[in-house]
């Protein structure tokens, strides 16, 4: 499975996993988008991404890590 930066759900449950030690409320925009493109398959435009993914990214991430 090919990961989108439409997949934000998707994204933060991986994040979550793949960062346990990590509180989210910690990670800045850059930071995050680094590691939402570092997870296994993602494949999209780097430059699609904006603040309002992230930020809905990083809500999702919350939820998931709580």
């Amino acid at each position: 499975m090919s990961l989108q930066w439409v997949d934000v759900q998707e994204i933060a449950i991986q994040l979550a996993e793949a960062h346990p030690e990590v509180d989210p409320r910690t990670v800045n925009f850059v930071a995050l988008r680094t590691m939402a493109m570092q997870l296994d398959g993602f494949d999209d435009d780097p430059n699609r991404c904006g603040e309002k993914v992230l930020e809905a990214i990083q809500a999702l991430w919350i939820e998931e890590a709580d």
